[in-house]
């Protein structure tokens, strides 16, 4: 803030020291040396700068580059890697289906040998079975067959008498002859 003291006396100062205006002399205002101290600056710095710039913007061309090669590196290996993950989704598939129908073989494959063991199981019972029926029935005729001799015997001599007897011994020994 400007004191109110100096905003007073500022007329005069300015009346005192003359009006504000252009000063065209160029030898006073040093027109010619700033022209040359900023041509100078100019031309230095152009240089310099110009060249500071040029290597940065090489560099970073340079970055680029790299950075579109590796890019491009980056994509190739992508796309052999989409390639490989591609191929082994297609060998994994098909070792699923393999492993599928491989597992669907082992099953009626099993199935099978399930179903033959089981009608062998059958015919060796079946056939156990007729053995022992077989067995039992004739031990029944052989039992039957010595029970009929025996009560034949226990009943015989009451029955035949001696004409009886001899008649049966002649009928025996012709039925010999005759065989």
């Amino acid at each position: 803030m400007i004191p109110l003291s100096l905003l007073s006396t500022l007329p005069t100062l300015v009346a005192s020291h003359g009006t504000f205006g252009l000063n065209l002399d160029i030898f006073e205002t040093n027109i010619i040396n700033l022209a040359i101290v900023i041509a100078g600056l100019v031309w230095f710095l152009r240089g310099f700068l110009g060249g500071i710039l040029e290597r940065r913007r090489e560099r970073i061309l340079g970055e680029l580059k790299e950075a579109e090669e590796r890019l491009s590196v980056a994509t190739a290996s992508l796309a052999v890697a989409q390639n490989s993950l591609g191929e082994a989704r297609a060998r994994a598939e098909k070792i699923r289906a393999d492993g599928k129908s491989r597992a669907e073989a082992i099953r009626l494959e099993s199935e099978k040998r399930t179903v033959e063991e089981m009608a062998r199981l059958k015919q060796d019972s079946q056939s156990d079975l007729d053995s022992e029926v077989s067995r039992v029935s004739k031990l029944l005729q052989r039992e039957a067959a010595e029970m009929a001799i025996a009560k034949a015997l226990a009943s015989l001599p009451g029955r035949l008498d001696a004409s009886t007897q001899a008649q049966l011994i002649d009928q025996s020994i012709q039925s010999m002859g005759n065989a």
